[in-house]
């Protein structure tokens, strides 16, 4: 079946032209045609929508006054400036529209923020009260208004005032009301401080993970030092891969740790509060939006280079590789454990830019300049090289992890399988099925595991029902997962069982309509169940896909011939 890819990208621009006339008040609207200025906004927003902010701006700034007719125009200009990190242009340009009456939701935002940093607290408050006044449609705007009101409204209230007042926080943040909490008690120098920082960090239902750090550099600006690198070594036990946690732990260490945040300063705990706002809106793919609230994080608190690592994956998001590569860049400058962290996602760029031979040669020679090499960093390393069929080379640094961990650690069944997989791939099934079994020995429950070691069984043609019972365990695991239905039905398959086979099949093509291997144990089926030339059609379109290797595309070539 022939797959049509449909772009949205004209659609997005006729529905930009409706409403873009629609908010244009009817009396300019000659002059802004005189003006040329609908070429230039046109760009300037489709431009800002694919974050690409240098050329939106050089758009949108041509247009001054162009809000006085047009309402959402200042507010994508503000994004652009903002974005761009020209805080005292957008803090004027905001206090133009104020002159104006013109202003909004972003620029109050921007003259707040613009306070709050130089430290005149009573200014920011008013204009944190007419934003919350603005009452906006967004849920989190809203969130953020209420949040920065009450953080710049507490100097002549007490501590249990303070609290009432974080307390009132909307019931669907109650998650953000505890950590606006401990920060509370944090700010007002409370004895109760360290109870709610380990209240936070053990809760079971949420990830806090984030907050373990906060506490450990809350334990060490009090002088706490012991107790900071009890708290972050406990910590990594639990989130062994937690960027700043092992950074900080390296840093104590070398006792080069900077104090980038404080939560007894007010600008530093709303960076935290907009950082929170970002991560939200880039879990949503907003990435415009959330750049906008983490620029304003790092306007607030800039030493905090943590921020960064969300901008540069919203950068990646959106395939801004230059940007993203250029963040990285700054992180890897701040100590190992950045170092590390930023050349496998630079890696991961080279990769999807077809540059593996780079990548390769990125991550080998970073991996070798650690000045100490740790389980994680081993298994980082030996994962990229096994992914991109370095087999040999992946398997020597899969065996030193098995070497020195037991098998009750988390790792061990990731490893065994990691190692399992490449033995598997250099032909060393007897190797690799001992590793895989081994894997799934320790962690029962690995639904990709199971269905690896189950489909290389069909494909031996050996323990197909045994495999069955095993992928239809993982299919509970993990439902509706192509790669994992398409197996079942190839066991069904194998087992003759065609007409159940063909209904696991079609339910894989759907969902991954490109896949040459899905689409080829379809038409198998179709032939076994009597439509050959519905089977034929299949066979035909993935001798047309581009991921089709040679073997299948010969073997296909031979079933066009003789049929099955």
């Amino acid at each position: 079946m022939k797959i049509f890819k449909f772009s949205v990208k004209p659609i997005a621009q006729i529905l930009f032209v409706i409403i873009f006339f629609s908010t244009l008040q009817a009396k300019n609207l000659d002059k802004f045609n005189e003006g040329g200025y609908i070429s230039d906004y046109f760009s300037g927003i489709l431009l800002l929508n694919d974050n690409q902010y240098n050329e939106s701006y050089s758009f949108l700034k041509k247009l001054d006054g162009l809000e006085a007719s047009h309402l959402n125009y200042s507010s994508r200009y503000l994004y652009s400036l903002v974005n761009l990190g020209k805080f005292n242009e957008a803090f004027n340009y905001s206090k133009k529209l104020e002159k104006r009456k013109s202003g909004n939701f972003e620029s109050d935002l921007i003259i707040g923020v613009y306070y709050l940093k130089n430290k005149n607290h009573d200014l920011a408050q008013k204009y944190f009260l007419k934003l919350k006044n603005r009452k906006s449609s967004s849920v989190l705007n809203n969130f953020v208004s209420n949040a920065l009101l009450n953080w710049t409204s507490l100097k002549d209230l007490d501590l249990d005032s303070a609290e009432n007042k974080i307390n009132g926080t909307d019931t669907r943040f109650e998650n953000l009301k505890n950590i606006q909490n401990v920060f509370l008690h944090c700010f007002y120098k409370s004895k109760k401080t360290e109870l709610f920082f380990e209240e936070l960090v053990l809760n079971q239902k949420i990830d806090f993970s984030r907050y373990n750090y906060f506490y450990a550099t809350y334990l060490l600006n009090i002088g706490k030092i012991e107790q900071a690198e009890k708290t972050t070594n406990s910590s990594l036990k639990l989130y062994p891969r937690n960027l700043l946690l092992n950074q900080f732990k390296l840093d104590l260490n070398n006792g080069k740790h900077k104090n980038n945040f404080n939560c007894q300063n007010l600008s530093n705990i709303i960076a935290e509060i907009f950082y929170i706002t970002a991560n939200a809106l880039s879990s949503q793919s907003i990435y415009t939006f959330s750049n906008f609230y983490l620029n304003l994080s790092k306007y607030l608190n800039n030493d905090f280079y943590s921020f960064n690592t969300l901008l540069a994956e919203n950068f990646y998001n959106t395939d801004d590789f230059i940007q993203a590569k250029k963040i990285y860049k700054e992180m890897s400058k701040q100590g190992e454990a950045f170092f590390w962290y930023s050349a496998k996602q630079n890696a991961k760029i080279f990769i999807k830019e077809g540059k593996q031979e780079k990548a390769l040669k990125l991550m080998r020679n970073t991996y070798e300049r650690l000045s100490e090499k740790n389980i994680y960093e081993t298994f980082d390393y030996a994962k990229f090289l096994k992914n991109n069929e370095q087999f040999e080379d992946s398997i020597k640094l899969y065996t030193q992890i098995i070497k020195k961990i037991k098998k009750n650690d988390p790792l061990y069944p990731k490893v065994k399988d990691g190692r399992g997989v490449a033995y598997e791939r250099i032909g060393e099934w007897h190797k690799a099925e001992k590793d895989l079994l081994s894997s799934l020995d320790s962690n029962p429950d690995q639904a990709y595991v199971i269905n690896y070691l189950a489909y290389s069984w069909i494909e031996k043609g050996k323990k197909i029902d045994q495999s069955l019972k095993m992928l239809k365990k993982a299919n509970d695991l993990k439902p509706n997962d192509p790669f994992i239905i398409d197996s079942l039905g190839w066991a069904l398959f194998k087992l003759k069982r065609y007409e159940d086979s063909k209904h696991h099949l079609q339910s894989a093509v759907k969902l991954m309509p490109a896949d040459p291997i899905v689409n080829d144990h379809y038409g198998d089926v179709l032939w076994k169940n009597g439509s050959k030339i519905q089977a034929r059609y299949y066979w035909n379109y993935v001798l047309n896909l581009e991921d089709t290797e040679e073997d299948l595309k010969k073997n296909i070539k031979n079933k066009l011939i003789s049929g099955l």
